[in-house]
Parts: structure tokens; C-alpha cells; sequence
């Protein structure tokens, strides 16, 4: 080998003393322009593109009603857009494909040299900040998932293609993503306005068309709230609240009101449009849970998952992704036999909380029929509950689910997908 090499050698030391001998030292801006006539220039697009062979996009409609004009060619009514989580990797849902839920409303784009946040009610001192004020406070970075409650809901909007055994894991839990958020500690602001005693909810304001409200108890306001402008290490975007907007972890997504304007300080909950009639949980009994915040420990194996096809017995390498409104995960564990044995998956680094979890196990698959299914347990011992626990919980079977005409809210069932002989995946939530 080393033989091979002297050849070369000499004749990159003769090229290159060629070269000098003709005087071919040239000038950076000489050689810049060799480069830039050598090879043909096309824009060079300032704000990066991806691979034109990459094509993961995000499925759905902006909102469950249908769309002035109604609906575009081949789209499928939804509650939003969902993540396609079976083509993301690591723990980060990149912004463009983190899902959008708006309510129907098309996001506004708003001049942040224009926009205001005022903090008033119960305060001792009413305050107004610009967007620049905001951003000259001091921040903190931090990854959290974001999920809306209807994700892996069996009924509503998206209900059908869910249930379907056509369903991908993006029409199962496409509700979801995970970014690295950068703001300002709400407790910050509430501590400049001064809070006054018997003060107990905040109420949050966007200022979308619908002007959507949002009552949240003042302790979750003073723990980890963050008033956000920063996303993945830029600005949010338009359709995740641009300029500012409220990250409330680990809580439904509801409560992360978009395109905020207006904190006021109350001392009860304001009973909002969304809060009186989208949200309360209709149960099978006839009466209703209200106030539902925080998101239980859930799961999904993202690879392979419904809609892929393996293309023959071998190696795997099963993953997915776990998190918990509750806390941080703590386990995760995989089972390819339909949960007769279940074996602990690893977990990447980070583990975060309120975040989510990237994790993997080998598998080799012999080439027969196959159950795959993961479940997970938070740092408060919560363990991710079978359909059949589920069923238990609302006082119903898990028939219940297939039939309901009810948006099966919170529904965090461990997910099974069903691998054939073919080498097809196909959805076996039922």
C-alpha cells in the first residue's frame, strides 16, 4: 500500500512545483473567481432549504371546522397539522414540522416592533413591555414537549383515520413535538408587577382573531412557565405564536396561549369560551371533568411503525419516543410479543423533564408475525396504563373507544403496532 502511495506523492510535488514555475500563485479573489466560473451558481437561498429527497411534511388541516372555500384537494379534515414523528430523529421536533393546532384560525403574522404584553389586574403595578423590553430581560433555554390533549384520540376530527389499521404513527400521535423554547421566566414579570394577596389564577390572552383566553392557576405561573420567543434557536414562527406566547410544560397544550398579549392577574378561573365548551371531558356516566391540566406518561414507537414495510428478517433497531407531563422518564421498556415480555429499551441522553425521550433496542425479527409495543414510567413511579387500564379509568371497556362519538381526551394507551409475515405494519390499537 505504501507503494501505491509514492507515485501519487511525487506527482502532486511535481504539479504543484509546475505550478509555481508558471507563476500560478494567485490572488484569494482570483481563485474565488475561478471557483464561481468553474461551477454554474444557482440562489444560494439565505434561509436554509433541505434536501429536495427529503420530503416529511405535516398532515391535516389548520383547524376542525372547515376552512373558508372548504377544504383543499386530498386533504383530510382535522383539529390541526400533525408531526410526522415517524421521519423525525434525536428528541427535537424541527420547527417546521412541529404540529399546529389554531382552532380554525389561520396564524396571524404579527409586527413585533408593534406588539405589547400588559400585565395588570391584581397587581401593584400594571405594566406594558414591547417584545425589545421582553428580550432584555434575563432568558433561559429549555426543551419541552408540547401535546394537545385530542392527540390519540379515537373519536372527532382525525378520530377515523386514528382508529384505521392504515394509521401511521403520525395520524396516532402527530399531536406532539418537542422543541428547545427561549424566553422568560413568567415568576420574573409577576414579581416586577408585584402580585396582591388573594390573587390566584392568571388569565392569558392571544391576540389571534378569536382572542383566545385561558385560565391557569397562579402556582403553575410561578413554577416553570416561560413567556417565550425563541424556538430551536430562532424566533418562533407565526403558527406557534410569533412574536411571544406562553409555554406552559407539561400541561395540555391549550393552555400554551399563542401569540400573547395580555396576562391579568384574577382570583378564579374566568370560565373562557374554549375552557366551558371545547374542553371539559364528557364521560361515558354523563358528567364531565373540568380543569384537566397535566399530561400522564405516554409513549410510541416511532420505527418501525404503521405505514412501514421491512423488507426482510434481521436486524432492527427499534425507536421511539417517551415523556411525561409529570415529570422526567425513567424507564422505558419494549415488548415484541403483544406485552407477554416486556425488555428495558435504552435511553439517549438527554433525558429532560418535560421533554421528550429518544429511545432504541435491537431487534432481530425472524420473519413471522410480531406485536410490537412500548410503555414508559415517569420519575413519580406513573407507569404508561394498557388500553384495557384506560377503559378501567373512564368506567367503560375498550369497545367504548372504537364506537365513541366523544373526543377521548388525554388518551396516553400504550400503542401496539402489528407486524405481518409480509413485512407490513399495520395499526392494532383494536
Amino acid at each position: 500500500m505504501a507503494a501505491n502511495k509514492q507515485p501519487r506523492r511525487r506527482f502532486l510535488k511535481t504539479a504543484a512545483l509546475a505550478g509555481l514555475a508558471a507563476g500560478a500563485i494567485r490572488t484569494a479573489s482570483a481563485q474565488t473567481a475561478a471557483v464561481e466560473n468553474a461551477i454554474p451558481r444557482k440562489d444560494l437561498h439565505a434561509y436554509g432549504e433541505r434536501s429536495a429527497f427529503e420530503s416529511a411534511v405535516r398532515s391535516g388541516t389548520m383547524g376542525d371546522m372547515y376552512p373558508p372555500g372548504g377544504l383543499a384537494p386530498n386533504a383530510r379534515r382535522d383539529f390541526g397539522l400533525r408531526a410526522p414523528l415517524q421521519d423525525t430523529v434525536g428528541f427535537i421536533t424541527p420547527a417546521s414540522l412541529h404540529y399546529v393546532i389554531s382552532h380554525a384560525h389561520e396564524p396571524p403574522d404579527i409586527d413585533p416592533r408593534e406588539h405589547r404584553l400588559m400585565i395588570h389586574g391584581m397587581v401593584d403595578r400594571p405594566l406594558i413591555f414591547t417584545v425589545d423590553e421582553i428580550k432584555r430581560l434575563p432568558s433561559v433555554s429549555r426543551p419541552h414537549f408540547v401535546e394537545c390533549n385530542a392527540n390519540s384520540a379515537t373519536a372527532g376530527p382525525g378520530g377515523a383515520a386514528r382508529i384505521a389499521a392504515t394509521a401511521t404513527v403520525q395520524d396516532t400521535h402527530g399531536f406532539t413535538s418537542c422543541s428547545l423554547w427561549t424566553g422568560v421566566p413568567l415568576s420574573l414579570l409577576l414579581k416586577q408587577a408585584g402580585v396582591k394577596k388573594g390573587a390566584s389564577w392568571i388569565i392569558a390572552e392571544g391576540a389571534e382573531e378569536s382572542k383566545h383566553a385561558k385560565s391557569i392557576p397562579l402556582e403553575k405561573a410561578n413554577d416553570d412557565v416561560l413567556i417565550a420567543y425563541g424556538q430551536n434557536g430562532e424566533a418562533i414562527r407565526p403558527e406557534q405564536g410569533y412574536p411571544l406566547r406562553l409555554l406552559v410544560p407539561g400541561w395540555e397544550g391549550i393552555n400554551n396561549v399563542k401569540w400573547l398579549r395580555r396576562i391579568k392577574l384574577v382570583d378564579e378561573p374566568y370560565m373562557g369560551m374554549m375552557e366551558v365548551t371545547r374542553y371539559p371531558r364528557l364521560m361515558p356516566d354523563g358528567k364531565s371533568r373540568w380543569f384537566e391540566f397535566e399530561l400522564g406518561p405516554k409513549s410510541v414507537i416511532t420505527r418501525p411503525s404503521g405505514g412501514h414495510h421491512l423488507a426482510g428478517p434481521g436486524f432492527y433497531e427499534i425507536t421511539g419516543l417517551a415523556w411525561s407531563g409529570g415529570g422526567t422518564i425513567r424507564r422505558v421498556e419494549v415488548s415484541t410479543d403483544g406485552g407477554k415480555t416486556w425488555k428495558d429499551a435504552k435511553m439517549q441522553d438527554p433525558i429532560l423533564r418535560k421533554a421528550h425521550t429518544r429511545f432504541t433496542i435491537p431487534w432481530n425479527w425472524d420473519g413471522g408475525e410480531a406485536m410490537l409495543m412500548s410503555r414508559c414510567t415517569d420519575d413519580n413511579g406513573v407507569v404508561q396504563p394498557s388500553l384495557a387500564e384506560v377503559a378501567k379509568i373512564w368506567g367503560t371497556d375498550p369497545e367504548f373507544f372504537r364506537k365513541t362519538t366523544l373526543i377521548t381526551s388525554d388518551m396516553n394507551a400504550i400503542q401496539p403496532w402489528k407486524v405481518n409475515a409480509d413485512g407490513s405494519i399495520k395499526n392494532a390499537i383494536f
